[in-house]
Formats: structure tokens, sequence, C-alpha cells
């Protein structure tokens, strides 16, 4: 049989394995985007599917450890789940451990699972419940018996050796891209739906633990690519960049088998893998959301220097693919950090605000328990206060519709084919500052994935934001081109379009035309010591609208990397031009050698109803990176001008608060999150430190009358002065999370 044959089960169970060949068709961003599809939200999972997944709202995950069976009680956690109104449950199965009486060969039982069938037992408690469930496995390491009796389903280092498994030495780490996916998890997940009532399979770990060299992705990336499997990671290098696309190619391709195996036997069952997010994602998320009916965000709680907003922002990327689809937010009873603590647990001030900041965005809440066993249960009373109050107020949270204006631009092409190994730094960190400066001038937005800018998805913003996303195809340049033609207006940074969608650099900007500007030169940095000179209109004597509250600054401080363009078209005054750097030491050669120049630090446009800003320089990055005033002042100001219209909702108040705006059924919501904390950026948060009077107004939508409003945290209806435009009121204070609900 050849490489990639599918095998019958009685096949397997005869032991005749074989390898899996690989896809002819690269996916969506790594060739560039596909045909627009002309549906707003493109759905090949199947409407039963997407149906049984949008009525649960607060999910429970238990994973059991080896030893939890014969030792856990079961009973408590059913008990639990119906305490807090779980509607969904996530329960292990098999992979690394079957909690079930498996007869697959070399799938291992649990240990101390004796006759019993833990996860069979769970599974019944929750039917009972009325609850969605899923079945969890596992499938990244194995055991001696597995690789004695199949050393080539092993993973392999680049010297040829077997890997141990990194944590658990008496294990084996398993080839993502081989048979033991392809054949015998097949078998596995066949076996868990020929014989439970299970909604879905859930997979974790899935994808790979780094890269593999065994016999089997040696052969296929070769007979795909004609290439050896690379030793960099460097994109510019040819191996590297077919295998990007040849590995996106093999796991959407054991994706659809083990899809396609599960709907064999029972057609309303799916599969659903822990995987996507945002610009450092591994699989496209344009066909992520295209096949699957939901996906559950796995951010499960802070780690290092982290914003609380990163919840929210998970949230957002996820929905940019998945449209309408429920999505649901994983986060974890205990810390998260890399010392990987897994029987700990978290304050509850952070739990909350991490939770808080997934359901104002989207996200509906996923508690996760690693061990049935309990060793702490502080945890257990602040997880029912929130799902609690998640239940009173669900018909608020049914979100049908973001009402935000702007998007904000991620592009994993722009990561995988630019950034590379340096991505976190060249791209991700450009969309966390612009991300912080909305979040602090509290502009509602949305996510945009690159390869989702037709018209269907993008037509209902005034605004994108491309955030140094530099890799951008031809077709993409002619789909902004068109959404600028449409009345839109764009916001970029830095080398936003100066490379092809392979990483090319070409000899201009693609979106040069919009930016009116050309490449000129080299990028120049990091620099040290640059400014920029805050300039005013000679012809009126006025500052830009970009510069509002900079007036009395004569300069503010540049960035650290710099493009080197020319205006298209003669271009004066600029609000902002450059001053080159200058020696910081000793301090008395502190001064600028070049006071003044007409090199502009912005370009600014007024085309109609479309208005564009492009900063040749990293001013989102940053501000990432140093968190100056200015230049959070510089990327608002930007934002308000290029959107030239009142957003949907606008607070003002004291502190750093978090805006999003929905419509549900009958109503609409503002959510404002409090993350004004001195532990903001580094969690976990001590307390919840509640924050002052925000005003907010409210635009009610075209034709829609105003019925009640009321504020669901604090339960109170509070005064509002209602017109056939606004609703203006008051909320007094705020401690992590208010929802203002409005009835319509």
């Amino acid at each position: 049989m050849a490489d990639g044959g599918r095998l019958s089960r009685r096949g397997f169970l005869a032991g005749t394995l074989a390898g899996a060949s690989s896809l002819a068709v690269a996916p969506a961003w790594a060739l560039g985007p596909g045909p627009e599809s002309g549906q707003p939200f493109p759905d090949k999972a199947g409407a039963a599917a997407r149906s049984v997944f949008d009525r649960p709202m607060r999910w429970a995950q238990l994973t059991l450890v080896e030893d939890d069976p014969g030792q856990y009680d079961p009973q408590f956690w059913l008990d639990y789940f119906e305490r807090v109104h779980a509607d969904a449950a996530c329960l292990s199965a098999g992979g690394c451990v079957a909690y079930y009486p498996t007869r697959v060969p070399l799938h291992h039982r649990s240990a101390w699972m004796g006759d019993r069938d833990p996860f069979g037992e769970l599974l019944a408690g929750c039917r009972k419940l009325g609850m969605v469930v899923i079945a969890r496995t596992d499938p990244h390491a194995t055991y001696d018996d597995v690789r004695e009796a199949h050393p080539d389903w092993i993973a392999v280092d680049a010297e040829g050796r077997p890997r141990r498994h990194w944590a658990s030495p008496e294990m084996w780490v398993t080839c993502a891209l081989g048979p033991y996916n392809f054949e015998f998890m097949t078998a596995v997940h066949e076996e868990i739906v020929s014989g439970y009532d299970v909604d879905g399979i859930f997979s974790n770990r899935w994808s790979g633990s780094g890269m593999c060299y065994c016999e089997h992705c040696r052969r296929n990336f070769r007979a795909g690519t004609g290439f050896e499997l690379p030793r960099t990671l460097d994109p510019g290098d040819p191996a590297r960049r077919a295998f990007i696309s040849w590995q996106q190619q093999r796991l959407f391709e054991l994706w659809r088998r083990w899809a396609d195996a599960i709907r064999a036997i029972k057609p309303n069952v799916c599969f659903i893998p822990n995987t996507g997010g945002g610009a450092l994602s591994l699989l496209d998320m344009k066909t992520v959301g295209e096949l699957a009916p939901t996906l559950f965000a796995d951010r499960q709680a802070r780690r290092g220097l982290m914003a609380p907003w990163e919840n929210g922002k998970a949230a957002k990327e996820y929905r940019a693919a998945l449209g309408a689809k429920a999505i649901g937010g994983i986060f974890s009873v205990g810390l998260e950090e890399v010392y990987r603590w897994k029987d700990s647990v978290q304050s509850e001030p952070e739990m909350r605000l991490w939770v808080a900041e997934g359901t104002a965005n989207g996200l509906r809440p996923w508690f996760t328990k690693f061990c049935g066993t309990l060793h702490d249960r502080r945890w257990l009373e602040p997880v029912a206060r929130i799902y609690d109050w998640h239940h009173r107020t669900e018909r608020y949270l049914r979100n049908e519709e973001p009402l935000a204006r702007v998007g904000l631009v991620y592009s994993q092409q722009t990561a995988a084919f630019y950034g590379g190994e340096r991505a976190r730094e060249k791209v991700e960190d450009h969309i966390l500052g612009f991300y912080q400066a909305l979040v602090e001038a509290r502009i509602p937005f949305e996510m945009v994935h690159d390869g989702l800018v037709d018209p269907d998805r993008v037509g209902r913003f005034k605004l994108l934001v491309l955030p140094n996303v530099a890799a951008l195809s031809g077709r993409q340049c002619d789909e902004l081109r068109r959404y600028v033609e449409r009345g839109g207006s764009l916001i970029a940074t830095f080398e936003t379009s100066l490379y092809d969608e392979a990483g090319a650099r070409r000899p201009d900007f693609g979106l040069g035309d919009l930016f009116g500007a050309r490449l000129a030169g080299r990028v120049e940095g990091p620099m040290r010591n640059s400014y920029l000179t805050v300039e005013k209109d000679p012809a009126t004597g006025r500052h830009h609208a970009i510069l509002a509250g900079l007036e009395d600054a004569a300069r503010i401080v540049n960035g650290v990397w710099r493009v080197d363009v020319t205006p298209r078209e003669p271009y004066t005054p600029a609000p902002l031009t450059l001053i080159p750097s200058y020696p910081d030491l000793p301090m008395e050669k502190v001064f600028p050698r070049v006071p003044h120049t007409s090199i502009p630090g912005v370009y600014v446009r007024d085309l109609g109803r479309s208005r564009i800003v492009y900063f040749p320089w990293d001013v989102d990055r940053t501000f990432w990176e140093v968190l100056a005033v200015d230049h959070g002042r510089l990327l608002r100001n930007a934002v308000t001008w290029a959107v030239n219209e009142e957003p949907p909702a606008v607070v003002t108040g004291p502190g750093i608060v978090d805006v999003t705006v929905w419509r549900q059924r009958d109503s609409m919501t503002v959510h404002l999150v409090n993350l004004t904390n001195p532990m903001m950026m580094k969690g976990p948060l001590r307390e919840l430190l509640p924050v002052g009077e925000q005003r907010v107004r409210v635009r009610i939508p075209d034709g829609r009358t105003v019925k009640g409003v009321h504020l669901l945290v604090s339960e109170r209806s509070p005064e509002t002065r209602i017109t056939a435009t606004y609703v203006e009121l008051a909320v007094p204070s705020i401690l992590d999370h208010e929802v203002v609900a409005i009835d319509l």
C-alpha cells in the first residue's frame, strides 16, 4: 500500500500499517488568498455540528491523571458541573492514556483503571445533566512497547535519534505527521465514537512537538517538495519555506482524515483540534475557520509580562476566522508559568479579570482542571461565582454581531515568511503595541485576518489598521485598494506591503500609491536618540489633528527602526519631520547635528471618504516596548482622524477601561472591563481595585427604540438620558467588569 492509503480498521488491527502521503495543495496563506467565497462566515463543518456547539455557554473540562481512577470522586465533579450551570464538558478519553476499556492494540490503559470505565461513567453523568460532551485525546507521547513494535512511529531529532519525552523520560515523543496519528489515532477515535455517545473529539497536542526527521517525514517531504528536510528556521531558505507549506498540508490532511473517519460512523459528530490563534499560529486560520464547527481559545492564563487583554485579543483573532461560530475560552484555575505548576491555584482577582476580558470579547468560559483529585479547593467558589453570574445574564451574552468600526489586521504569512525566528519581535510586537493603544483610547475594535479582506468580511469597518503587515500578495493589495475605493480608511506602519506573500522583498511598497510614499533606501536601526519635530501648517498656523495634545511639544521621541522613504509627489508640510540620531554620550556631545529636516515622519492623506495614515517607522512596536505616552496619543489620534465618525460607544472617565460593543437579538451591550491595576502588565493580580465614575454614551441602531437600561454586574437600573439617537448614563464605579445592557 502506498503511503497515505486509508487502512480499514480490520487492516489496522492486523498490524499492517503504512505512512501517509502529502497533499498537493498548499494552504491559503502559504500561497496567498484564494477565491472569494461570497459568504461572510465560510463554513464546511456542517450546520448540525454548528447547532450543537452554539447551545452551550459554559464549559467544564476535567483532565484526568493516570492514577485518578479508583481514588477520585466522579460524583463530586458531576455535582459541581450542575452547581455551576455548566452545559458542556470535555472529558479525558484516550491517546497517551485510555480511560475506557479500549480494544485497540497498544492503546495504553490507565494502570489504575481495573475493570472500570472512568470515561464512560463521567459521560453518562454529564448526559443525565443534559450536557454537550466532547472526548479529549492526546496523541503526542507513547510507551516502550509502541516503540518496540513500531519504531517508525517515534519522532526523530536532527541527529537521527528517537526523542525521549522531555518531561516524562519513560515515554517517547510521537511523530504527528506519520502513521501513529494517521492510522493508530484514527482507530482510537473510531473506537471512541463507535462506543460512546459523544458530540465530538477534541485533540490536544496533536500537531507535533517540533521538527521530526523520521523516515516518513523525510520521504514524504522529499516526494512532495523535492527538498530534504530543512536544518534551519530561516524562511529565506527554500527548503524552510517549502516545509512551512508542507507541514500545514499534512496537518490539514490529518484533520480531514480524523473528521471523515468520525463522520462515517456518526454524521453529526465532529473533530475539533486544539489549534488556532493569531499571527504566530501554526495553521492557516482562514482554512481553520472553514473546517471547524467551533474552536476553543487555549489561552489559559497570563505568564511573564502580559496584559490581561490578551484573552480578549485571542477572542478577536479566532472570531476573525470563525465569524459567528461559537468560541470557547479555556482558562486555567491554576498558574500558567513555564515551570508547569499544574496543581496550583490562581488568585481570584486574576481569574476574574482574565475571564471578564474573554467574556467581554465574546468567549464562552471554559474552566480546565488537571487531575480529578483536589489538592487545593480555593478555586471552586470563585469559578462558581463567575459561572452563576454568567448563567443569570446569559441572554445578554448570546452575541450576534460586534459593532466595532475599526479592524486591526494580523498576518500569519508575514509572521512565517518575513518574521521567521524573530516573528514575535518583528510582527507580534507591532500588533501588541497597536492593541494596547486602542485599549487605552477606549476605541471598540475587532481583529481581521489578512486572508479575509474581501467586502463581506471588512465592509462593516470604516478603518483597517495594518501594523507592519509586511508580506502581502498582489491580490491582497488590490483588495485593500478596493476597500479604500469603497470609502474605507487605512493606517499602516513600517514595512507594510514591502514584501510579497512568500517573503520576497519588492522594489517598492505594494501599497505605496495609497501611502503617497516610495522606497528610497535602506531600513535604518536600531536608532538611538532620534526625534521627530512637531510641525505646524504654515498656511494656517495650526497643527494637524493627529497631533492633538502634542501642540506644546517642539518634538517627540522617534522609534527604533525606520524605512527610508520619499514622497511620491510634493508633500509639505508633514505633521512630523525627522531629526536624525545624534550622540547620547558624553553628555557634552548630546546635541542634534541636524536640528531640522523636511523628511516626513508620517504621511497623512485625505482621499474624499477615505483617509490614509502611513508611519514609515515602528511607532507601534516601540510603543509596546517603551509605552511612551506621546506614541500612544499619536496612534489614538491617527485612528480618530482616519475613522472620521463617532464610535458606537463613547466612554469617558479615569483609568484604563477596555470597551466592547455588541448586538444581541433584542438588545445591545457595552462591556467595560477595568484594567486599572498596578499588576496590569505582570500578573497575577493581588486585588481588584475599583475605578471611578464612567460616563457612557451609546449610539442607538437606526430604527430601534430603547425599552430599558440595566447594569448587569452591579444589578442597578441607572438614571439615563434617552433620545432618538443616543443613550447616556453614568456608571458609578467598576470593580472588574460592568455590562451596560440596553433592551431594544
